[in-house]
């Protein structure tokens, strides 16, 4: 239950707080974008099963793979990309952290 908290907490609190600290005039648009990270969690539907409470997303799924996460880190910086490449990083330390977790 707490492992679960803190995942899906990490998943829409830590965006929220980065778009009211950083995005204050337009947190809401920050923020939306940043939670359209998620989205990456379609590849799920390509695992068997589709959930696994016990599989880490990290190095398993296609769009978390080393590749893909190296790519959504340099995102970060171009300011055209950034809110996208935040969302897609905070998706990837907040599996991580579910991880560790394990």
């Amino acid at each position: 239950m707490l492992q679960s908290s803190i995942h899906y907490g990490s998943h829409f609190l830590l965006p929220l707080i980065i778009a009211l600290l950083f995005y204050k005039s337009n947190w809401k648009y920050a923020y939306l974008i940043m939670i359209a990270g998620m989205l990456i969690d379609l590849d799920h539907l390509l695992a068997t099963p589709i959930f696994d409470p016990n599989r880490c997303s990290i190095g398993f799924h296609p769009l978390h793979s080393s590749f893909f996460i190296l790519f959504y880190f340099f995102l970060c910086f171009p300011k055209k990309s950034r809110l996208v490449g935040l969302g897609l990083v905070i998706h990837i330390i907040s599996d991580v952290l579910d991880c560790a977790l394990m």
